[in-house]
């Protein structure tokens, strides 16, 4: 599993006396950054192509952006683990001056460090890619920890097709509705109910944000409840002790993920068998409001950063990690019902 994984030299950060230095690295638990990313394209960089792009039900666009941020963390004394959410539309101070949606942190940082290379002459479209592609998230992950306090230990990151890949290697993963729902801009058209969604499916679901009662923070809830069914599966429906099955997920991770170079995928199964019990606690970060305007007229998600910071303390300090999970209803172990 682990020997083909794509890696990144993420974490290692420029020692730069004009960046915020970083939380302290022994805090009580291990803290992952899980990111997903809305980039068109495949692990090296190549634009997909329109057949693609219609099975993935998006289109090409230019930029990324970091649409899906939770930082996992895994006490070390034992205690609950939880999942925090960070709102993609987050109004946060980037450390080397200004402010930002936070999921055009990465974005940003990659594009001018494109743009420097070639400048600088080089003409390696791969390289580019790579070498742009890590300062983008180092860029992010400054961000993270200057904004919640919390020292990031390891990184995982998924692109749409790497998400499509993984889900269908799983042979789709159960969700649940309270209600049906439809949302053109996403592909999502969804029954109330317990079902199974893979591939363009299942991007559908955890991407669609209109027709929901409280927009992204609805859509967070989505995708809080699709990981945890995803594990559930993967822990408890056979996958790791079926050779085919298990195969077929190693092969779509090793075209799907990029990590930390200290990342260890297996350990992380064993310790995220927590997380497919259910004992771990779903939450999002306290917001001001959902409405916002940033001073240029972009529609935004107001926080108080202290007020955040404060609550990250708080859950680390909790000797069970936090309070209840996101969502209710019935349905299969595993399985929360969301709307």
């Amino acid at each position: 599993v682990q020997g083909d994984v794509h890696t990144s030299d993420i974490l290692s950060q420029p020692d730069d006396p004009a960046l915020p230095p970083p939380p302290p690295k022994d805090d009580g638990g291990e803290d992952i950054l899980l990111v997903g990313v809305d980039a068109r394209t495949d692990m090296q960089g190549n634009e997909l192509s329109s057949s693609m792009l219609k099975t993935l039900r998006t289109e090409q666009t230019g930029g990324i952006n970091t649409d899906t941020l939770i930082i996992l963390r895994l006490p070390k004394n034992g205690g609950k683990p939880f999942a925090v959410s960070i709102p993609r539309d987050t109004w946060v101070t980037v450390p080397r001056g200004g402010q930002a949606k936070i999921n055009s942190v990465f974005g940003t940082a990659k594009a001018a460090a494109a743009a420097q290379l070639r400048a600088q002459g080089e003409r390696d479209a791969a390289r580019i890619e790579r070498d742009s592609d890590e300062v983008g998230r180092k860029a992010l992950v400054q961000t993270i920890q200057d904004f919640t306090q919390v020292r990031i230990d390891h990184y995982a990151e998924v692109n749409l097709l790497g998400f499509y890949l993984i889900t269908e290697a799983l042979g789709g993963v159960q969700v649940c509705l309270n209600h049906a729902t439809e949302d053109k801009d996403s592909g999502a058209n969804f029954s109330a109910g317990v079902q199974t969604v893979t591939g363009g499916e299942a991007l559908s679901f955890v991407r669609q944000r209109k027709n929901l009662p409280r927009g992204d923070l609805d859509r967070i809830v989505r995708q809080q409840a699709f990981l945890g069914s995803a594990l559930h599966k993967v822990l408890t429906a056979g996958v790791l002790t079926n050779p085919g099955k298990l195969n077929d997920l190693t092969d779509a991770l090793h075209r799907s993920l990029v990590l930390d170079p200290d990342f260890d995928l297996l350990q992380l199964a064993e310790k995220a068998k927590g997380l497919a019990s259910g004992a771990v606690s779903f939450q999002t970060i306290p917001v001001l409001t959902i409405n916002g305007r940033s001073p240029d007229g972009q529609s935004i998600v107001e926080v108080d950063p202290e007020a955040v910071r404060q609550f990250f303390t708080a859950l680390a300090t909790q000797p069970t990690g936090g309070g209840g999970s996101s969502g209710g209803g019935a349905a299969p172990a595993g399985v929360t019902c969301v709307n």
